[in-house]
């Protein structure tokens, strides 16, 4: 999906403010928590992603399992960002220079919030400390053949935690905003490029999973059970 993490999920400070905002039933502890960084951000942005076809619980499936997800995407050649899990947690690694925890805070139908919290070391820059909030939303409507149309959107929020200088916070905009743009929108690019993959030809998407040397073997008979229910 992407360059930076904590970028990784970000967009222009210039953009069209988002208009997505938290679940309400969110528990009142983790309202707290994210609202630290959704009305108190360095970054934001929104991006709608391209309706696609799909089974909807092979879709949902995916967003719940993050870490096999990864393990899809890259034996697809998707995307080379992985997740994995440790005692406290699972954790992200772009590839590119960002490590973040990462946690799903809110799952229904229609909505995923993730909350990322690390460090992103650009080439240039000091090291970037920041947390991320991230509001996935999709529109679920029947299509032919047992399918769903899905229409996602995704709307991020960047808080840094630098205490940078306020000039090298206005540089770090300004080198960042035009890049990280086009974030959000490759995540939802991903996520229609997976789910048409497995739409289109799951007998190579089977083939490939079974030769990705790292694949989880209980999630990957889950979602091999899963693929094969009429």
């Amino acid at each position: 999906m992407i360059v930076g993490m904590l970028l990784f999920f970000a967009g222009s400070a210039l953009a069209t403010l988002p208009t997505a905002g938290l679940p309400p039933d969110l528990p009142e502890a983790d309202r707290v928590r994210l609202e630290q960084v959704t009305e108190h951000f360095s970054v934001t942005a929104r991006s709608d992603g391209e309706a696609f076809l799909v089974r909807g619980d092979v879709f949902e499936y995916l967003l719940d399992h993050p870490e096999f997800a990864t393990h899809v995407m890259r034996a697809l050649e998707i995307a080379r960002y992985r997740i994995w899990r440790e005692p406290d947690g699972l954790w992200l690694d772009d590839g590119a220079g960002a490590l973040v925890q990462f946690h799903i805070v809110h799952a229904a139908q229609g909505n995923r919030v993730f909350y990322l919290r690390g460090r992103y070391q650009p080439r240039v820059l000091p090291a970037i400390h920041g947390r991320v909030v991230v509001i996935l939303e999709y529109r679920v409507e029947p299509a032919a053949g047992g399918k769903s149309l899905i229409t996602p959107a995704m709307t991020s929020f960047v808080r840094i935690d630098n205490g940078l200088v306020e000039a090298l916070a206005r540089l770090f905009k300004a080198v960042v905003a035009p890049r990280a743009t086009k974030v959000t929108s490759r995540i939802v690019v991903d996520i229609t490029k997976t789910a048409r993959a497995i739409d289109t030809d799951p007998i190579r998407v089977d083939d490939a999973l079974r030769r990705w040397p790292d694949m989880p073997p209980r999630e990957f008979a889950e979602f091999r059970r899963l693929l094969a229910r009429p």
